[in-house]
């Protein structure tokens, strides 16, 4: 077991940590901005390896309507999870919001697509590419009601998701593999060329934004709520997830990739939504960095799990 939780560790972290490292040290030393490359990632390559793996991936739509069941499955016992621990807690309703955030929100896209194709190839990929479109989607309505629920207008949610490029690449990718339609090669090439930068181009921005989230102590009364934090997210996030999953009878290499994505750290955009909306920004902020770097040790552990 051991040697399997090594080898995991060498052959799939150490290539992810390199654009992490590479990223965090631009971030560093030579304060690299990364919201040009945020506009470049959501505009240009995540619509792009969406439209290259949703339009050729070997998925059925039995893997479509389990993976959605499971994503909504998953989240609704996180969130009753978060709301019976923080009321246990007696949580002032904005840390009550930053734990939900913490709890429910993983970083499957600019952490997880990469993990899933070093760790289980383009199979991988194919499986999670379902998923990563589910979280796109639950974010930009769910993760803003979870941070605001005073504040939320559906009316807003809805046209924050149709504001992504990456839906409109699915609805493509999806009505061409209904008609059994192809792009054409050259397009299909060029599509390809682009997905290729997906991963080093968001492990270094993930990089570079871990190095700028605040590190400050949070507040005696909070420590409470950062703790349970980090033993949601790193503990009983898989537990969870092993359990949605199998209620929903899914085995396989599905199995797999969605007990993986599912036991991610903390989203690094819970923090946009924490300091928009008043969720204990300073509580999600230092849970992203912590759950961040235990996952360089959890994950491969549960990698090797899955594996045997």
């Amino acid at each position: 077991m051991i040697q399997t939780v090594l080898l995991t560790l060498y052959q799939v972290i150490v290539p992810l940590s390199i654009p992490v490292i590479a990223g965090a040290l631009l971030g560093r030393f030579k304060n690299l901005d990364t919201k040009p490359l945020l506009t470049l990632y959501l505009y240009f390559l995540s619509p792009a390896i969406i439209l290259d793996t949703l339009a050729t991936a070997d998925i059925s739509f039995d893997d479509v309507y389990k993976t959605l069941a499971f994503s909504l499955l998953n989240l609704f016992l996180l969130w009753a999870l978060a709301n019976v621990l923080g009321t246990i807690l007696k949580l002032a309703p904005p840390e009550l919001a930053g734990l939900t955030l913490v709890s429910t929100f993983t970083n499957s896209v600019n952490y997880g697509l990469p993990l899933v194709l070093l760790a289980f190839g383009q199979l991988g990929l194919d499986k999670a590419s379902v998923y990563v479109i589910g979280q796109m989607v639950i974010v930009n309505t769910l993760g803003v009601y979870f941070a605001a629920r005073s504040q939320f207008s559906v009316k807003n949610a809805v046209k924050s998701v149709f504001s992504l490029p990456a839906i409109y690449a699915a609805i493509l990718a999806l009505g061409l593999r209904a008609l059994h339609l192809h792009m054409p090669h050259e397009v299909a090439s060029g599509v390809a060329m682009v997905a290729g930068a997906y991963s080093p181009v968001v492990l270094a921005i993930l990089g570079a934004q871990m190095v700028k989230v605040r590190v400050a102590q949070v507040e005696r009364k909070l420590q409470s709520a950062f703790w349970t934090g980090l033993t949601v997210r790193l503990f009983l996030a898989p537990l969870i997830a092993y359990l949605g999953l199998t209620l929903l009878h899914i085995t396989g290499p599905l199995f797999s990739v969605l007990l993986i994505l599912a036991s991610m750290p903390v989203a690094v955009n819970a923090v946009v939504l924490a300091e928009r909306f008043n969720a204990s920004a300073d509580l999600v902020s230092r849970c992203i960095l912590w759950t961040t770097l235990a996952s360089f040790i959890v994950l491969p552990i549960l990698i090797a799990l899955v594996a045997l």
